[in-house]
Order: structure tokens, then C-alpha cells, then sequence
């Protein structure tokens, strides 16, 4: 049995699981909450080391210096670490720590990165306490502070005796900010663990709205397109003319503003971030740079745009694509155009098994003492890496801690969301362990 069986046949009892007056955690649980509160301060020091360590995703000596910083953590907690090198799609690697534990337990795949957007010639460095609740640092919520709240709630479960009875994979990749090239060489390692596991949880940062923690089962896609224009080069005297047609630029903008008048539906969004056109019009070999020469009296021969568009599903994604194919081959007289699609990542569609997780983790806020969280708007969040096991796994997004300014100077983490994410942690995941699949 799949969890996402087993997790559709548990829901109608975790519905009806009400805040209780007074926390009902197991002598087990009472323990883990314990030690996360007592490694409370140990865990935000380990926290201040590895963001002082730059690992933007392209310093890939940094990258792998996170990495040999935290394994012995997961050595101490029983995992066989291995790294795994990623200079094929020109990236530093991933750690991949695997346990055994009950036979039959419910096999457990947890997410996480090592990289932060934030490369060596950022000027946002170092660390800062800015509070007793709060740190500032590049990638300190993002995802550092995700990869010590995992290891807060592995190492609380130890000390409460159900880490042994655990079965679970850890994937941190060392590109999850700038997936390398190609995705399938860069994700086959996800992929396959997300193959094997019965529930997946990624390690990211804790949705909050209103000031309250929220349950987020879903991520949209990232998709890239570029559409290529060309018309016919003329004297301008003479456009739109059987004989010289309305020029690449008119075709493209025809393109892009039935676009924004076509296209929009419920959790699609979709963005033009790069555009050129004239006689002459070209992208560099990154495609974040574009180049183009013309004159008034000339009719632009070329024009290029580049954009992206975000789905909740693959059904979405391909509905939308053949969308944008359609309107791009209706031409304008004397033109052409053609759109090509790059697809980033895949999107995490919000689920019954995704639900029911969520409820279940709901019983354990009940038990914490905690509020209950409420479903996420997946407009609220990007892409992330659980996306690419999705299609195989049930899963929860944003187990990680809390913070502000992710992907910007000033990045903050809410220290005290750690010790709270660890403890929501370790007790779904012992619960989980104690399972039979």
C-alpha cells in the first residue's frame, strides 16, 4: 500500500481531530520536545557557521565545504553520507544520507539545499544577531536554516529512541537555486529516491500569512519561452504593404499582447522579462542579455522575447503551451515567428495525499498546542525542488523555519521557528516511522 492510500484512508479520522485542552504527545514525543529545546542553542551556532561559508550555487568549492560541514552531523545520527559530484551538469553535488530502520516502516525522503543565490561577489555577507529572534545572513532561512531544523528534529528523535525504527533518504542539492544542465542528470538522484519513498517532506521555508504558519501542499511550475519574430527588412515607407508586411516587431507585440489578453486563468502566471528587436536582434550566450541595432526609417527583420509562465499542473502546462504555440503561429502579413519552451521545474499539484498529510500534521500542531495550519494559496509560493518527485510521492512543502528577504540582502531567520518546525518534525516523522506502508 501507497501512502497515498494509506494517507486517504487515515484522513476522515484526522478530520475530526479537535484542539484538545491539554496536549496529548506520547512519553516519546514529551522527550523529542525536550531535546529540541535543549539543542536550541548548539544548532543556531552550527546555523552561524555554515552561512559565514559562501555557497552560492556557481562557488562550487563552497558548496562542497557546507556539505563537508554538515555530514559528520548525519554520521552522529546513524546516515551513510555519500557525495555525490554533479561536474557533468556543472555543479558541485549533492549529499544523499540514507538510514534503515523497521522493515516496512514508511519510507521517508527528506529535501533540502545546500546552495543560496548569493555567489562570492555579493556584497551581502556574514552574519548579524539583529535580536534574541532574529539572524541576518545570505541563505540563513534559505536553505541553511531549513538543513539544521532536519537535523534538530533527526537528532531530537534519537535522543527519544524512534530514529532507530525511522527508514529515510535525505537529498541536499548543491543546485537547487540554478539547476544545472542537464535536468535529468542534475534531478536523477531526486528523482530516483523520490521513486522509492511513500512520503516526501521538503525542508524549505515555513509559509506564514497574516503572522500565522501555514500548510503548503503545492508548488506551481517554472517554465521558460522564447519566441523568435522576423519580418521582412524594407524602407519604412512602405510597411504594411502586401509586398513589405508589418515588420518583426509588430508580430511580436501582436504575440505578447494576445498573450496578456488570452492566456489568464486561475494559478497561471506568466511574465515577458527580456525583449529586443530591429534590424539586427540577438541574445548572448546566457540568454539574460540582448543586442539589437535598427533605424526609424527601416523595417525591423528580427525581434526576440524572452519569458516564463508558472502552472499547478502538467495538464495546465501543456493546455497553456499549446495556447501560446496557437497564438504564436497566427502571423501577420509578410511575417513568421516561432516559440520554443524550456521546462525548469515540474509543478506539485495540491493532492488528497497531500491533504491528508497536512491534516495529519494539523493533529500534531493540536498536540503541540499549536494553531491549526491552513492551506497554503500555491500562488504564495516558487519552485522547489519536490516538485520533480510530485508525480511519485505524497508530499508537504516549508518544513523548514521562518524568515524574511529570502533571495535578498537582509535575508533573516525567526530563530524560534526552528525549535517549533523541529518539533512538528520529529513527530510526524516518528508517528510516520511507526507505520506499516
Amino acid at each position: 500500500m501507497t501512502l497515498r492510500h494509506f494517507a486517504l484512508a487515515l484522513s476522515a479520522a484526522a478530520i475530526a481531530i479537535a484542539t484538545p485542552a491539554v496536549a496529548k504527545l506520547t512519553s516519546q514525543e514529551t522527550r523529542m520536545v525536550a531535546a529540541v529545546n535543549k539543542g536550541q542553542d548548539r544548532w543556531v551556532n552550527v546555523l552561524e557557521a555554515i552561512t559565514l561559508q559562501n555557497s552560492g550555487t556557481r562557488n562550487l568549492e563552497g558548496v562542497k565545504r557546507v556539505a563537508d560541514m554538515v555530514t559528520p552531523e548525519f554520521e552522529k545520527l546513524g546516515f551513510a553520507v555519500e557525495w555525490v559530484d554533479q561536474s557533468a551538469a556543472k555543479r558541485a553535488g549533492h549529499i544523499i544520507a540514507t538510514r534503515t530502520g523497521r522493515p516496512g516502516s514508511t519510507k521517508m525522503l527528506l529535501i533540502g539545499h545546500l546552495d543560496t543565490v548569493f555567489e562570492p561577489d555579493s556584497p551581502f555577507q556574514g552574519v548579524k544577531r539583529l535580536s534574541d529572534t532574529v539572524m541576518e545572513g545570505p541563505g540563513i532561512e534559505d536553505n541553511k536554516g531549513g538543513v539544521i531544523v532536519m537535523l534538530a528534529a533527526l537528532e531530537a528523535m534519537q535522543a527519544a529512541g524512534t530514529l532507530s525504527a525511522a527508514t529515510i533518504t535525505i537529498v541536499l542539492t548543491g543546485d537547487e537555486e540554478d539547476v544545472g544542465e542537464p535536468i535529468d542528470v542534475a534531478r536523477a538522484d531526486l528523482v530516483k529516491w523520490g521513486q522509492w519513498a511513500d512520503v516526501a517532506l521538503d525542508f524549505e521555508g515555513l509559509s506564514r500569512q497574516d503572522g500565522k504558519d501555514m500548510g503548503a501542499i503545492a508548488r506551481r511550475s517554472s517554465n521558460s519561452w522564447q519566441i523568435s519574430a522576423t519580418g521582412k527588412e524594407g524602407h519604412s515607407s512602405g510597411i504594411f504593404s502586401a509586398s513589405a508586411g508589418h515588420g518583426a516587431i509588430y508580430e511580436l507585440s501582436r504575440i505578447i499582447t494576445r498573450f496578456h489578453a488570452e492566456l489568464p486563468e486561475d494559478k497561471l502566471t506568466f511574465n515577458v522579462g527580456l525583449i529586443a528587436g530591429g534590424a539586427v536582434a540577438e541574445l548572448d550566450a546566457d540568454l539574460v542579455r540582448a543586442q539589437a541595432t535598427g533605424k526609424t526609417n527601416i523595417i525591423p527583420a528580427t525581434a526576440v522575447a524572452r519569458g516564463d509562465f508558472r502552472t499547478l499542473s502538467d495538464e495546465q502546462t501543456e493546455r497553456v503551451k499549446a495556447k501560446m504555440q496557437a497564438i504564436v503561429a497566427d502571423h501577420l502579413p509578410g511575417t513568421g515567428a516561432e516559440i520554443l519552451f524550456e521546462q525548469g521545474y515540474p509543478p506539485m499539484a495540491p493532492t488528497e495525499g497531500n491533504r491528508a498529510l497536512l491534516r495529519r500534521l494539523n493533529a500534531i500542531n493540536a498536540d503541540l498546542g499549536l494553531e491549526a495550519m491552513a492551506e497554503l494559496d500555491p500562488l504564495k509560493r516558487g519552485a522547489g525542488d519536490i516538485s520533480f518527485v510530485a508525480r511519485y510521492v505524497d508530499g508537504l512543502v516549508g518544513m523548514g523555519p521562518a524568515g524574511e528577504g529570502a533571495h535578498a540582502p537582509g535575508e533573516t531567520i525567526d530563530l524560534p521557528s526552528i525549535t517549533r518546525q523541529a518539533k512538528r518534525a520529529a513527530i510526524l516523522m516518528s508517528r510516520l516511522a511507526m507505520e506499516k506502508r
